[in-house]
C-alpha cells in the first residue's frame, strides 16, 4: 500500500474518532484537561487571548479546525492535546510493551482507560497514535475497525442539498414543452376562427 494511500486511511480514523464524539463528551474532555492542555487547544482554535470563556464556542471551534485541519497537521496537533493524559496512562499501563504492544495486551488495560477517560477518548487516543506512525499502527487500525467496544462507528456522510434527478428535470422540460405546443395550438386554433367568423361577415 502506498505511504500516501496509508496517511489518509489513518487520517480519516482520526476523523472519524473525532466526529464520534458528541458535543457534551468534548466539553468535558477539555473540562477535566490540565489548564496548559486547554490553552493550547485554544491556541490551535484560534481564540483570543485568555482562550474561550464558553464551552460550547469552544467545541464549535475545535469542529470546525478539525474539519479544515485535516490537511494542515492541525487535526493530528488537536488529537495530540486532547488525548495527551490519556496517552501518558496507555504508557504507563503497557510498561516495558508500550512501545509495540500485542493486541491482547492492549486489549487487556483498555477497560481501565475507557472506564477513567471514556470511549470515545480512548478511540480518539488509539486513532491519534496511527497517525503518529506508532511501530503497533496495523494492529490498532484492526482494533478501530473491527472490535467489538472500540470499533469506531460508521463515517458520517456529510448533509448535502439534494438535486433533483437528471430524469425528473427531463420530464419537466417535456411537460413544459408540451404544454407551450398546445398554448400555441390553442392560439393558432382561436386565430383561424376569429379569421373565419370575420370572413362571414
Amino acid at each position: 500500500m502506498s505511504q500516501l494511500k496509508t496517511r489518509l486511511q489513518a487520517l480519516s480514523l482520526l476523523d472519524r474518532a473525532l466526529s464520534s464524539f458528541t458535543d457534551a463528551e468534548l466539553e468535558a474532555l477539555v473540562a477535566t484537561m490540565p489548564d496548559d492542555h486547554r490553552a493550547a487547544v485554544d491556541d490551535l482554535c484560534g481564540a483570543g487571548e485568555g482562550g474561550f470563556s464558553d464551552p460550547a464556542a469552544r467545541t464549535i471551534a475545535v469542529r470546525a479546525t478539525a474539519a479544515r485541519g485535516r490537511m494542515t497537521g492541525e487535526l493530528e496537533q488537536l488529537a495530540t492535546v486532547l488525548t495527551d493524559p490519556c496517552l501518558a496512562k496507555c504508557i504507563e499501563l503497557l510498561g516495558d510493551h508500550s512501545d509495540n504492544p500485542t493486541e491482547p495486551q492492549l486489549l487487556e488495560i483498555t477497560p481501565t482507560l475507557v472506564e477513567e477517560f471514556g470511549l470515545a477518548t480512548t478511540r480518539l487516543m488509539l486513532a491519534s497514535s496511527v497517525t503518529g506512525e506508532a511501530a503497533a499502527s496495523v494492529m490498532l487500525s484492526r482494533v478501530l475497525k473491527h472490535d467489538e467496544t472500540l470499533a469506531l462507528p460508521a463515517a458520517v456522510a456529510p448533509e448535502v442539498a439534494l438535486l433533483p434527478a437528471p430524469k425528473a428535470d427531463d420530464d419537466l422540460k417535456a411537460k413544459r414543452k408540451a404544454l407551450k405546443e398546445k398554448k400555441q395550438a390553442d392560439a393558432r386554433l382561436r386565430r383561424e376562427q376569429q379569421l373565419k367568423a370575420a370572413h362571414r361577415h
